[in-house]
């Protein structure tokens, strides 16, 4: 099922599982708190993120040949960052560069990872049954407060507004059978930057969440992003880095095809 969040023509927010382009399929609660697929068409006005989450957490250097490129050791555990979350932004929304990183901003296409069912010590056998499904990311980054402006963490320069952009949809497991066998690709005005396949990870979907909930309880709503393939901007020769009037679209086998333009803060 391709679940959406949306606002309909009278501003008003709802769930609802995925028709076509502009309509869904009402999702309501139950009387037991349940969920269900009613036979009520409502309109699409917007696409919103598919959800809110509680928490944003990012695996980087996870992909080898994204290692390769960066000169990068291949890491021995998985690389945990953090975005605030107020870097949500959603499908259709501006990427907004900021008057404070004008310069050297990037995109980086990644699958999400989307926690339904929470949980602490999860074994990796078990990881993929706490997840309520798949989403687009976009994993913005300002590359200077990367690298040399955040006292050497990456969290600063991931966590602008809008630098997290998710969607379209939220795609169930049912249709996803294996998270590390799907084609991610990048395009960045009519340029492919990235195409590669969720096999390269170097730590897969269920090892992940196993690892990040090792003392941790992994929060209904949570997202994981689970890194970037190669190809980002900052690693080619000559570099390419988001300007205004661009946009970036990121599509993910099974899942569908995030695209956000890109402007500047005014």
């Amino acid at each position: 099922m391709k679940i959406v969040r949306f606002q309909d023509p009278a501003g008003n927010v709802h769930y609802g599982e995925w028709i076509k382009e502009w309509s869904a399929l009402l999702i309501e609660k139950t009387t037991d708190d349940m969920h269900q697929v009613t036979d009520h068409v409502v309109a699409i006005d917007k696409l919103l993120a598919p959800v809110e989450p509680p928490s944003i957490l990012c695996v980087g250097l996870n992909y080898r040949r994204h290692a390769e490129e960066t000169g990068a050791k291949i890491p021995e555990h998985p690389v945990l960052f953090i975005k605030a979350v107020n870097a949500l932004a959603h499908p259709g929304d501006p990427i907004i560069i900021p008057r404070v990183a004008p310069e050297q901003v990037d995109c980086e296409g990644e699958l999400a990872v989307v926690i339904g069912k929470p949980g602490k010590n999860i074994d990796r056998h078990r990881a993929l049954d706490h997840v309520l499904g798949y989403t687009c990311a976009n994993d913005v980054s300002a590359r200077r407060w990367q690298k040399e402006g955040g006292g050497k963490q990456w969290c600063r320069g991931k966590s602008f507004d809008t630098f997290c952009p998710l969607g379209p949809c939220l795609v169930t497991p049912d249709e996803v059978p294996d998270p590390n066998a799907l084609r991610i690709t990048t395009t960045l005005n009519d340029t492919i930057m990235q195409d590669s396949t969720t096999a390269d990870m170097i730590f897969d979907v269920p090892s992940l969440i196993s690892f990040l909930s090792e003392g941790t309880t992994l929060l209904t709503g949570t997202v994981i992003l689970t890194g970037t393939p190669q190809g980002v901007g900052f690693a080619r020769n000559p570099q390419v880095f988001l300007k205004k009037g661009d946009r970036v679209a990121i599509e993910i086998e099974r899942i569908g095809t995030l695209v956000n333009p890109v402007s500047e803060e005014a």
